[in-house]
């Protein structure tokens, strides 16, 4: 059953997919994809797949040495044939694109709002987000999915003793999704079908424990008032509910050179389920 937020009346309309206003898409989150990095995942959003590669170094950036804290940030990039047609490197054209950059320092101010630098040390922690596929939603597909390839290098560095034992390094979860307006309807998740005909499109980052920390929010056709917004953001908290709980119940399970994580090194367990009402 979806849930609701308690003060809007449960949304009727069907769309293509035969998802409800407020239903996410099917979320996987595999741990253990790659071998060879500290933490890796394959998240999927429906038919957006993004595998997310965290990599552990110790030392940070010249520009942070001495200070006594780490450093996390990130990288995102599309493979050629993510899209219905191929589009080239962009290594191949000379230089980064506007959109690459943007979404990449989203992704690495999103996953520094919930580690603590001065726990991780002075260690360095990049987080590569290579879109597979795109049906839409990858910059919050690759949000969630970091979350957890962080979570499990931070595990890796106090496991192999790179992080004082006993660190709390990750202070919270954090995920995103998008919202967005559609023949007049505010929808959650939207694939690329819906993304494309939205009135007013919107990525939303959320905090474990229900704090924003970034909304990116544009109309494309008609201006959105006040009550629309709110509707949005209501979406939008539905639907990091669920995907906190998603993240926990990944980073709970076992996986390839991976141990369940204890509550201490995530947001894990009743206190996910708790914040995604599931408890």
């Amino acid at each position: 059953m979806s849930a609701h937020p308690t003060d809007a009346p449960a949304p009727t309309t069907v769309r293509a997919d035969g998802r409800a206003p407020d239903d996410l898409r099917p979320i996987r989150i595999t741990r253990g994809w790659l071998d060879a990095a500290e933490g890796s995942v394959l998240v999927e959003f429906g038919n957006t797949r993004v595998l997310c590669a965290a990599s552990f170094t110790a030392g940070v950036p010249r520009w942070r040495k001495g200070s006594g804290e780490g450093w996390v940030t990130a990288e995102y990039a599309m493979l050629p044939r993510a899209t219905n047609t191929r589009n080239d490197r962009e290594s191949v054209r000379g230089r980064i694109g506007g959109r690459t950059h943007e979404i990449s320092r989203l992704i690495g101010r999103s996953l520094r709002a919930v580690i603590d630098v001065a726990a991780l040390g002075e260690n360095t922690i990049v987080v590569d987000c290579d879109v597979l596929q795109a049906d839409g939603g990858t910059r919050t597909a690759a949000i969630t999915g970091a979350y957890v390839a962080l979570a499990d290098a931070v595990a890796w560095g106090l496991e192999h003793g790179e992080v004082r034992r006993g660190a709390h390094v990750l202070r919270d979860s954090v995920s995103a999704v998008s919202v967005g307006i559609v023949d007049g309807a505010p929808l959650l998740d939207l694939p690329y079908a819906e993304d494309v005909r939205a009135e007013t499109d919107m990525n939303v980052v959320v905090t474990g424990s229900g704090s924003f920390v970034e909304v990116q929010g544009t109309a494309e056709g008609a201006p959105f008032d006040r009550a629309e917004l709110d509707a949005l953001l209501d979406l939008a908290l539905v639907g990091t509910r669920q995907l906190a709980a998603v993240q926990a119940a990944a980073l709970e399970a076992p996986a390839p050179g991976h141990p369940p994580h204890p509550q201490s090194d995530a947001v894990a367990g009743d206190e996910a389920r708790s914040v995604a009402g599931l408890a």
